[in-house]
């Protein structure tokens, strides 16, 4: 697996406005393999950024050494693809499609894309279930058409947005599109949060995973609170890194450390080589 970390776990990282190029100096000199870029309507890579911008930033990526396939949107939680405001619904599937297409100037073999929000203590909308996991199927079905043009996988991910309490029910809505791109992006920490045993959800899922993103999560404390440094909270590590090895996930393992502190790089990249070592 690829040792990596989160642009939004950088200075400024979640404003979008930390230097790409400082980035992937500084995840390398913390010991990461991989840096996964973050993409918004602002900052320092939007879906407005040109094909000539991207390039030479892919340009950078290359001479850098770090590895770079992976590119995160959290444009869903301002543009909600289940909305019952059609307009928001069509403003997130042009601005993911954009993102898309910077994913593969830039080189990236996956993008991360937040499907819908049903109810979520970080978001205002609550959106009829049925409805919203019809929504979610078209907006996925729309992207899908781009990201097999573009040549890069769409992967949906779980997050707490009420949305695929179960393994079974998100497998069967990735199955449904019966395509090689569409896929699953696997938050350990996130499924610790209101769901059952992540080391589960990875053998139920199997390959599906195509993407997986880690963070520790508290279960005491419950809340948005209870995300905590990798290795102080309740994930299993042991047993979720060896299902992880058993359906013979090798790509990138992505830390999601938020907010960043001066030191939570060198934190999280110790924690990682001991949970790299349970594979």
């Amino acid at each position: 697996m690829i040792k990596s970390i989160s642009y939004w776990s950088m200075q400024q990282g979640l404003a979008n406005t930390h230097p790409i190029a400082d980035a992937l100096a500084e995840v390398k000199d913390a010991g990461f393999d991989g840096l996964e870029l973050c993409i918004s309507t602002e900052g320092a890579l939007t879906t407005e950024t040109s094909q000539t911008d991207c390039e030479a930033l892919r340009g950078k990526i290359e001479a850098s050494g770090v590895v770079v396939e992976t590119l995160a949107s959290g444009m869903s939680w301002g543009f909600n693809p289940t909305s019952d405001d059609k307009a928001v619904r069509e403003k997130s599937l042009k601005l993911h499609t954009a993102a898309l297409q910077r994913a593969a100037w830039l080189g990236c073999k996956a993008m991360l894309f937040v499907p819908g929000v049903v109810k979520s203590p970080i978001a205002a909308d609550i959106i009829r279930y049925d409805t919203a996991v019809q929504r979610a199927k078209d907006a996925v079905a729309h992207l899908l058409e781009v990201a097999e043009k573009v040549g890069v996988d769409l992967c949906v991910e779980n997050v707490w947005n009420g949305l695929f309490y179960s393994p079974v029910e998100f497998a069967e809505f990735i199955d449904q599109f019966k395509s090689e791109r569409c896929a699953i992006y696997f938050d350990v920490g996130n499924v610790m949060g209101y769901h059952q045993h992540p080391p589960h959800w990875i053998e139920i899922l199997g390959s599906r995973i195509r993407r997986v993103h880690i963070k520790d999560f508290k279960q005491d404390i419950g809340s948005l609170a209870g995300f905590c440094d990798l290795t102080a909270g309740d994930v299993p590590w042991e047993q979720s890194m060896q299902a992880l090895s058993a359906i013979g996930y090798d790509k990138t393992l992505v830390a999601e450390m938020i907010p960043w502190d001066p030191s939570v790089l060198k934190r999280t990249s110790a924690a990682m080589d001991w949970i790299l070592s349970l594979a």
